[in-house]
């Protein structure tokens, strides 16, 4: 089959691979409809991830259609569309019973190369390298599904392949900043970084409660969805101050919750985020923190932080004299996807979540390196590239 693959440091390729097998009998095949490109994959790309290899699908994010399926799977059967949950869990060990589904004890079958650099082993990850498990990633015209009866989802009639689509991964990542950050009705919420991820979080907030969500990029065209489809307010920091109009905006206190929806390829402007690019490109950090920075300085006191944003390993220069006195309560998580994309399936369904629109470029699986490109380096207002396979 063809597949989009990972052939070295900012290098794509499609190749032949084979095709997959069932190899448990929890397992299904899904042949892929469409896939898409995340934030996320681009620190892969840039080999910020360790544990990548030659050969390696991409892709995480993704929908399709049942194809085949395991004699033990209950929930699904040869014909089925589902959206898939880029996060891999076996529903049954003590993190899943607890709902926090990417801290999965039986997901990742390499634990040991995250608990040398974490003290402990995340869950799977479909094509995050191999200390995630190195599965096999969607960008491909079939993909095993460990553990389907927990991971895979089927898609409700009336909700579009598009739509459902970012049900995999945008809209629950979102929905786990949103839900952990603890918003209660009246809520300002500020949120950093206007991707696929920033977007479901603002609009998780807003049906959570939140009286008033503001959203911070730079990209024109990432601020404009989010005004029209997402229906919350903005801020450009490269024209605004944000710790100025944060405050202004809430009496002077600041936001009641933050939450990171960038990472650890923050972009920025000024000494500090030069200091970080520069230290990140010679590998003397890992990541680059500065919108997790700014959002420490502009909340206010007290204040509840969600960092969503992929951090791998180690930063610099990092406020915890800020966040301590500051008395704040700080989250992160991959997503608990299979905790919400029940909720986000119908919340799309009743017309009360737009996600089609993050799709601004749809394209074969052959022009895969060039979506990769576009996205990667922000190209024709490209917020996501997605790949779709023959029908």
């Amino acid at each position: 089959m063809k597949a989009l693959c990972w052939t070295g440091v900012n290098k794509t390729s499609v190749e032949t691979v084979e095709d997959p097998k069932i190899l448990n009998d929890h397992d299904i095949i899904v042949k892929v409809r469409l896939s898409t490109t995340c934030g996320s994959d681009l620190h892969l790309l840039a080999g910020y991830i360790p544990s990548m290899r030659a050969g390696d699908v991409l892709g995480h994010e993704f929908m399709g259609e049942v194809a085949e399926v395991g004699k033990n799977v209950r929930n699904h059967k040869v014909g089925d569309r589902v959206t898939v949950c880029s996060f891999i869990a076996c529903g049954e060990c003590w993190y899943c019973s607890q709902k926090l589904y990417s801290l999965c004890d039986n997901g990742n079958p390499n634990p040991g190369l995250s608990e040398g650099m974490w003290g402990s082993a995340n869950g799977g990850c479909f094509a995050y390298s191999h200390m995630l498990g190195g599965f096999a990633g969607s960008h491909a015209e079939y993909v095993r599904v460990p553990y389907a009866d927990q991971g895979a989802f089927t898609v409700p009639d009336g909700v579009s392949d598009l739509a459902a689509l970012f049900a995999s991964d945008a809209a629950p990542t979102g929905w786990t900043g949103a839900d952990g950050a603890g918003i209660t009705p009246g809520d300002t919420v500020a949120v950093w970084g206007a991707g696929g991820v920033g977007q479901m979080a603002a609009r998780g907030a807003m049906l959570m409660g939140a009286e008033q969500v503001i959203v911070i990029d730079r990209l024109p065209e990432r601020l404009a969805q989010v005004r029209q489809h997402i229906g919350a307010d903005t801020l450009d920091y490269t024209e605004d101050s944000i710790v100025a109009e944060l405050k202004e905006r809430t009496g002077g206190r600041g936001p009641d919750v933050v939450i990171e929806a960038v990472g650890m390829e923050a972009h920025g402007t000024g000494p500090a985020y030069i200091y970080d690019q520069v230290k990140q490109q010679l590998r003397l950090q890992s990541d680059r923190p500065t919108a997790l920075r700014e959002a420490i300085y502009a909340c206010r006191k007290g204040v509840s932080l969600f960092i969503l944003g992929v951090f791998g390993g180690f930063v610099d220069k990092f406020p915890l004299g800020a966040m301590m006195n500051k008395s704040m309560t700080v989250r992160g998580a991959q997503q608990h996807g299979h905790r919400y994309i029940p909720q986000i399936l119908q919340h799309i369904a009743d017309g009360e979540l737009s996600t089609e629109h993050l799709a601004t470029h749809i394209m074969p699986l052959d022009q895969g390196p060039h979506g990769y490109e576009m996205f990667k380096n922000k190209q024709d207002g490209c917020v996501r590239a997605v790949f779709q396979l023959d029908r």
